[in-house]
């Protein structure tokens, strides 16, 4: 019996619907009233269940103080009537000790204290890890799906009245990416409610005007002071580094950097100096590539500062090129990838010195705009709480135990402001949410995710009134931090294929991904870019700053050297600190010329227990843009090697030992489906040569316009 079908009961008035519609009066259950049934066990009592007494039916029933369910059977944590609620729309979260049985999966169990005291001498006593009630046990909200009643209630505009929109038909996804079933083995100490200033559709798309601002004031600077058009993807590569040290207070924008000068954006700008270079497949575009760079070359060295050795050593070396290209008509392509290779060697670094002041500029520009830019943006929010009668100063402090506990969603201290109207339609498979004329789309099996995701993680919505206001927030901001161009961005939030993550959680007990966002997640516990929006959908926050006791965890970053250093130097820590099972399994590009500074430090740590390399096109990912790409555009091959490696602390090794058959049965995972790939990559139009390497060096590291994917699959962005 649930109370969906037989009436709801409340706490107050203990009262419960019988099967025939009428009312009983209802009190605690007394053995000395009817037969002798088992006591309820602790997990229950902890998820909120009582038993109570039916006087008019004559027999007990199940009353959960947390959801208002009332069942006639003993409840089961993680299960639900098939009957009445075939998708488990209304299944209560599983909580109480059932979290720790059900999250280790793969057949583990948790340790009880009788077999910590039988176990041998080797052997590590397991903490007690609790359920954290008051942040994690809320009242189950009502899915958008769940018939019978209207979740689509939003605030208006104007008169902040009450409008119900039509809820959609249930909708089950042909094919599924993620597997929200499998529970946590993250411990992480119990923490506070973060203090982020709570997500706003007017914030949000105030954020998104300004931040398209920023980007077309990145792109006139690039192309007025060096003539040259933004590396691809630099400006979101400056985003993901900039967040790695920045101390602001913008979820996005960066505001309060040390230094000023961004490595990575500097490091992208002048690769690109004098000109781009690009894939060569052809002799002819290698002879004209060769031209072009030795021409940029002299006439940047005759309109600039240079020094008169610096004008004599160009100047020479371009016309012994032009000479060469006069005089030899028979050359390979390989000759001509030597010589434009001996003539960046030999012209780069005066190159280099007289553009270094101007692309300073570009990077230190770029960062007092975004500063301003956040200032402004961080007045309007506060006025618009202010508005809404919430204080941001008097925000109570939460008092919080030191204590284990399995991890959960991030918690806001702000109470959420109400929310203005977002207009929900369906374009067949494809969800459209606007609000003030700006539309994002997502299709309707990442959409009903979303939903199940909120449902899992939301505390302060009951009844999904602030649903489709935060999924248009969620939506933008991601698209925000990709950019809007056709597959911009698509690389840098790329994730694993299912089969990997199958085997992952199968051989590793893998529960946690340590970068996701909720649209590429593949289980529910994750860590991501933006705790203030993507907290309501299941993330624990950025992994930079999550610290954790236990667990096995896969990273998957996005391809940026700044953010993947500082993921290792995190990963070293919390290795060193624990003593209780910890193992991350880490996938990152095999950059080897020049090697990527995180490749080197994880092949040399002394945590490192394993390690695999996956060559170039014989492996996929799934797309960034998979919530809205056409299903046969999801996976791609990738064009670099990737390499895998196992870091786990003693304890961690022991529990999830990368055994021969384990690492055996993960190889026959990332086999190729043998789907159709297109292309190697979302947008990619070449896939380069194995002969042109000096540009394919340089290529590497600087991502040109015709292979935007050298740096894809990432898991998604998180700093």
């Amino acid at each position: 019996m649930t109370s969906e079908n037989h009436g709801t009961v409340t706490a107050d008035s203990a009262v419960v619907m019988s099967p025939t519609g009428s009312t009983s009066e209802a009190a605690p259950f007394s053995p000395s009233t009817s037969k002798p049934i088992q006591e309820l066990p602790d997990e229950l009592i902890q998820a909120g269940w009582s038993k109570c007494w039916s006087k008019r039916e004559n027999r007990p029933y199940y009353f959960n103080r947390f959801t208002n369910q009332s069942l006639w059977e003993m409840p089961v944590l993680g299960q639900h009537d098939v009957i009445s609620d075939p998708l488990g729309l209304n299944a209560a979260p599983v909580s109480g000790e059932a979290i720790s049985d059900a999250g280790l999966g793969n057949g583990q169990r948790k340790r009880h204290p009788s077999e910590d005291t039988q176990a041998g001498p080797n052997s590590f006593k397991r903490p007690k890890v609790e359920i954290p009630v008051t942040p994690t046990t809320p009242t189950v909200p009502i899915s958008p799906s769940t018939p019978g009643v209207k979740p689509w209630v939003t605030t208006t505009d104007d008169k902040q009245g009450q409008t119900s929109v039509p809820a959609p038909a249930p909708y089950r996804p042909s094919v599924v990416y993620w597997d929200l079933d499998v529970q946590t083995n993250a411990v992480i100490r119990e923490r506070a409610p973060a203090d982020h200033l709570p997500p706003h559709p007017e914030i949000e798309l105030q954020r998104a005007q300004l931040t398209t601002k920023l980007r077309q004031h990145y792109h006139e600077l690039c192309s007025q002071r060096e003539g040259i058009e933004p590396p691809r993807e630099s400006f979101n590569r400056w985003l993901l580094e900039r967040k790695v040290v920045d101390k602001g207070l913008d979820p996005l924008l960066p505001s309060e950097c040390d230094p000023v000068i961004s490595p990575s954006m500097f490091r992208e700008i002048m690769n690109d100096i004098p000109i781009r270079l690009s894939r060569i497949k052809y002799k002819e575009e290698a002879r004209k590539l060769l031209f072009k760079y030795a021409e940029a070359a002299k006439k940047m060295i005759d309109s600039r500062n240079a020094t008169p050795d610096s004008r004599k050593v160009v100047k020479w070396n371009v016309e012994d090129t032009m000479n060469w290209l006069r005089r030899d008509h028979s050359a390979s392509k390989e000759d001509y990838m030597d010589r434009l290779e001996h003539l960046r060697k030999q012209c780069g670094p005066h190159v280099a010195s007289v553009a270094k002041d101007s692309v300073e500029g570009i990077c230190s520009k770029i960062y007092h705009i975004s500063a301003e830019y956040v200032r402004r943006m961080r007045q309007a929010h506060l006025t618009l709480l202010k508005e809404c009668n919430i204080s941001v100063d008097g925000t109570e402090s939460t008092e919080v135990q030191d204590r284990l506990v399995y991890c959960y969603p991030v918690r806001l201290s702000i109470p959420s402001p109400p929310q203005p109207r977002v207009e929900l339609h369906f374009e067949n498979d494809v969800a459209c949410l606007r609000y003030k004329g700006e539309m994002v789309k997502v299709n309707r099996g990442h959409f009903s995710k979303l939903e199940l995701l909120y449902r899992y993680s939301c505390i302060d919505d009951p009844r999904f009134e602030k649903f489709l206001s935060r999924v248009w927030c969620l939506i933008k901001r991601y698209q925000m931090m990709f950019g809007s161009g056709v597959n911009e961005g698509s690389g840098l939030q790329g994730a694993l294929p299912v089969p990997i993550f199958e085997a992952l959680n199968k051989q590793f007990g893998v529960t946690f991904e340590c970068f996701a966002s909720p649209l590429n997640c593949y289980f529910k516990q994750f860590c991501s870019a933006f705790p203030d929006i993507d907290g309501f959908f299941g993330s624990r926050g950025p992994f930079l700053s999550f610290s954790t006791v236990s667990g096995s965890f896969e990273a998957n970053p996005p391809f940026c050297e700044e953010l993947m250093d500082a993921m290792v130097t995190h990963f070293e820590d919390l290795l060193e600190r624990s003593s209780e099972p910890l193992s991350f399994i880490i996938f990152v590009p095999e950059w080897r010329d020049p090697p990527t500074p995180a490749l080197t430090r994880m092949e040399a740590s002394r945590f490192r227990r394993h390690q695999m390399i996956m060559p170039p096109f014989e492996h996929e990912y799934r797309s960034g843009s998979q919530h809205i790409c056409k299903r046969e555009e999801i996976y791609y091959k990738s064009v670099h090697g990737t390499a895998v490696i196992f870091l786990q602390n003693n304890a961690g090794f022991s529990k999830w030992e990368p055994t021969t058959e384990r690492i055996q049965e993960l190889l026959a995972a990332y086999k190729p489906s043998g789907r159709s790939l297109p292309s190697p990559g979302p947008s990619s139009t070449s896939t380069g040569d194995k002969d042109s390497k000096p540009v394919q060096e340089h290529l590497a590291r600087s991502q040109d316009n015709s292979s935007p994917v050298d740096k894809t699959a990432p898991d998604t962005t998180n700093i």
